[in-house]
């Protein structure tokens, strides 16, 4: 039988394995940090008249540069955006692809603070550049002046700073990001895929992107808009930023269903946001019920909570699946991760944990 090592891939993918969360048809799924809340129906009914009406030229190509998609992405962000200084792609992994074929690639490097977003390592890869990891304190937060210190040494292409950070929930202070910007001699990308999550009074760090251009803030539809299957991403960037990107997209990249169904989806955007209020409730009542039951939740500012004082992560996980509820073991040690969901799927969560015992 044929296997990888039979076919002539590249040396620098040999070993590596593909993103692999689990997939299971488990009753209670919270473990991928979906938002498990629907679109609400009065939404989804402007999406599908939205969709049916660009059906019926999808004979054509999509409009290339997305341009009521990107008017949208500007309208709704804020902070004086325009269209021009908006990206956007099929999920933010494609977006976060384009930067890396831009600014990254063979001979270069991209850098990060582990643990963080698993695909970050995994884009670089694709992609032919090296990743670097950085450390963080133990509780996972990096200061501006330990980030700076350890982007000066790596001197890396392209930096990510994931804020609030997956898989932790770490909030990220823009003091941090302005140290690391002024000692990269590369790109920042700042990935804000749960900005939602964050205390209203968070700030962005959209607020930065005036006069910093190798500066780049990226988003997700996939989280506080329950939009994970129709894998929308976006970023937010100098026009010059932007014009780089536009060198290694493919064409017509973003279909024109896909840019009709994002569209109507922000043009409801108060609509879909009341489900991150009801979502940081459960979040928050996580937290409590963990710590009620002697784990050691740490601060999240996501829609899911990481918790430590595991004694046997993985004996913990399957306890769990087998009472039908599937959360992420993501290889902190001590450490399992679980995803805020409804008010039912979060009793189910707190209610499996109960039964497999408390902390040690």
């Amino acid at each position: 039988m044929t296997s990888l090592d039979d076919l002539p891939l590249r040396d620098d993918l040999r070993g590596l394995t593909p993103y692999g969360a689990p997939q299971a048809p488990l009753p209670v799924a919270l473990n991928v940090n979906e938002n498990t809340h629907p679109v609400p129906d009065d939404v989804a009914a402007q999406i599908l008249d939205d969709v049916a009406a660009a059906l019926r030229e999808v004979n054509r190509y999509p409009d290339r540069e997305f341009t009521r998609l990107r008017e949208g992405f500007a309208a709704y962000l804020g902070h004086g955006l325009r269209p021009e200084q908006i990206w956007a792609g099929n999920g933010s992994n494609e977006v976060l692809q384009h930067v890396l074929q831009a600014f990254a690639g063979p001979g270069r490097t991209a850098f990060g603070f582990a643990p963080t977003y698993s695909m970050y390592p995994l884009l670089s890869q694709g992609t032919g550049a090296r990743w670097i990891a950085g450390t963080r304190d133990d509780d996972f937060r990096i200061t501006a002046e330990d980030a700076a210190a350890q982007v000066a040494v790596a001197d890396p292409d392209v930096v990510f700073l994931c804020a609030p950070n997956n898989p932790t929930g770490t909030p990220l202070g823009l003091d941090v990001i302005e140290a690391v910007y002024e000692v990269a001699r590369g790109v920042v990308i700042v990935d804000e895929a749960y900005q939602e999550f964050a205390p209203k009074a968070a700030p962005s760090a959209l607020t930065l992107l005036e006069g910093r251009p190798r500066l780049a803030v990226s988003r997700t539809m996939s989280k506080a808009f329950a939009f994970a299957g129709a894998r929308v991403g976006y970023l937010a960037a100098d026009p010059v930023f932007i014009d780089a990107l536009r060198l290694v997209r493919l064409p017509y990249h973003l279909s024109a269903l896909t840019q009709a169904a994002a569209t109507a989806a922000l043009r409801n955007s108060a609509t879909m946001l009341r489900m991150v209020d009801e979502i940081v409730v459960q979040r928050d009542r996580i937290t409590a019920g963990l710590a009620e039951l002697g784990y050691l939740p740490h601060e999240s500012w996501s829609n899911f909570v990481l918790f430590g004082g595991v004694d046997d992560p993985r004996a913990t996980w399957q306890a769990l699946y087998d009472r039908g509820v599937l959360i992420r073991d993501v290889g902190i040690p001590g450490h399992l991760r679980v995803s805020a969901g409804t008010e039912a799927e979060t009793t189910a969560f707190l209610d499996a944990m109960a039964s497999v015992g408390s902390a040690a």
